[in-house]
């Protein structure tokens, strides 16, 4: 099984934090880095290869990555010389990659089940499958349903809910056939496409632990929460405790 991280982004919501540090490698709790986790996560779940698309301070992560030896992983390496933004650096590698893959961002924690995701999807034939999850937010207003200049309707202060990409995805390489190597493109885009094509997504949703750290109050809560959330994203490889 193979994943590609998407780890290129200059996180710039993350700063001042990622001025000196490349989003996944941001410290979580006393002694990790997000993207060493997902790497265990991926060893843990049977993956034996990564892709890293890298950009924004690109040697930091090679650095400590490197092979990928340390978790069992066969890991390899595409540096974009300009943005390709969410879904183009994989337009580069569709000759390397295998039919069906995970993709996903590499400042993500969760406790998803990586391989039961991609199984589902290649069990699907969907050109791509998508994790997503439930959110829910709370209108601090009355809602007004108006119809013809008349209230119909009337929800004082409700929930709104609604399903949002995890930034984890099956996908098969004939997906990404259209697109030619170096076309910046991003995931919204590509799911607008396959809309167009007539090519549904599949879903895949997950109501587990999620957090995307993407703000520093994301990052915050993150290293607040760390030691309750460790069993669940760090488990035992190999007879040794992590």
């Amino acid at each position: 099984m193979h994943a590609v991280i998407l780890a290129g982004g200059k996180g710039v919501r993350l700063r001042p934090y990622t001025t000196t540090l490349p989003k996944p490698l941001m410290p979580i709790g006393d002694k990790h880095a997000i993207l060493e986790i997902v790497l265990d996560q991926l060893a843990t779940s049977g993956f034996t290869s990564v892709t890293l698309a890298i950009n924004h301070l690109g040697p930091l992560i090679r650095a400590f990555v490197g092979d990928g030896a340390r978790w069992g992983l066969d890991v390899g390496y595409v540096e974009e010389d300009r943005p390709l933004s969410t879904v183009g650096p994989l337009f580069g590698l569709k000759d390397r990659l295998p039919e069906d893959f995970l993709v996903m961002n590499g400042d993500i924690l969760t406790d998803l089940d990586y391989a039961d995701l991609l199984h589902r999807h290649v069990m699907a034939g969907s050109a791509l499958t998508v994790a997503i999850a439930e959110r829910v937010h709370k209108v601090e207003f009355g809602v007004l349903d108006v119809e013809a200049s008349r209230i119909v309707g009337f929800r004082e202060k409700p929930d709104l809910r609604y399903r949002v990409s995890m930034g984890v995805y099956g996908m098969s390489r004939r997906t990404l056939a259209p697109y030619p190597p170096g076309l910046c493109f991003g995931f919204d885009q590509l799911v607008l496409d396959l809309l167009d094509r007539g090519a549904y997504p599949a879903t895949y949703p997950f109501a587990g632990f999620w957090l995307d750290i993407g703000r520093p109050e994301d990052y915050d809560e993150a290293n607040r929460s760390f030691d309750e959330i460790r069993p669940r994203l760090l488990r035992e490889r190999a007879g040794e405790p992590v």
